[in-house]
């Protein structure tokens, strides 16, 4: 099944490599805003400015039309952040159409699974290198890949089908809350 239906990695070459819209591995939320501000109020949106909140892992990104706010987003790294933002969600005080959480700390290439130093802190100049070859590999928007648009075609019968609704597409709502063993408790 996998293999008829999607690329197989070792089908794709050096030159197909191709990275999404924002400045690092942990910038899809770059992508996902511009997109929205295009589809949703007819935007284009060149650059992004953040704008750090209580800390520099907790940024947030508005989109204003006509003086009023009409898409905000945030990036939260880091578990202290993420709890915050759980603890803001319970409280109704987490008003983001759009959420990047990562559990490291200043993002992926900060994560402990990347290189440290011998006292076991981030090697800040293998970062930057990181960071840096990153940044040098081309952009392609995901929807103009030939790996995404076959898989449209062969797997979920078109861009505007049915599987793609039920696949691809969520609808959220009020959830009534019940006690629970799975309730957190942060």
């Amino acid at each position: 099944f996998f293999s008829c239906c999607f690329p197989r990695f070792d089908e794709i070459k050096e030159g197909d490599v191709v990275r999404h819209d924002g400045k690092r591995s942990d910038g899809y939320l770059e992508h996902i805003f511009k997109h929205a501000a295009k589809e949703l109020f007819g935007m284009d949106v060149k650059e992004i400015t953040y704008k750090a909140l209580k800390n520099k892992d907790f940024q947030e990104v508005t989109l204003e039309k006509d003086g009023e706010t009409v898409l905000r987003f945030a990036a939260a790294y880091g578990f202290r952040n993420i709890q915050n933002m759980v603890l803001k969600m319970k409280k109704g005080k987490f008003l983001y159409h759009f959420v990047e959480v990562l559990a490291c700390p200043g993002g992926c290439l900060n994560g402990k699974g990347q290189a440290q130093t011998e006292d076991g802190k981030p090697d800040k100049a293998l970062l930057n290198q990181m960071e840096e070859v990153y940044a040098a590999i081309p952009v392609r928007l995901p929807e103009t890949n030939v790996h995404v648009q076959k898989m449209y075609q062969d797997w979920l019968e078109g861009m505007d089908s049915k599987k793609v609704q039920e696949t691809l597409h969520t609808k959220y709502g009020t959830v009534n809350q019940t006690a629970s063993n799975l309730d957190i408790k942060w």
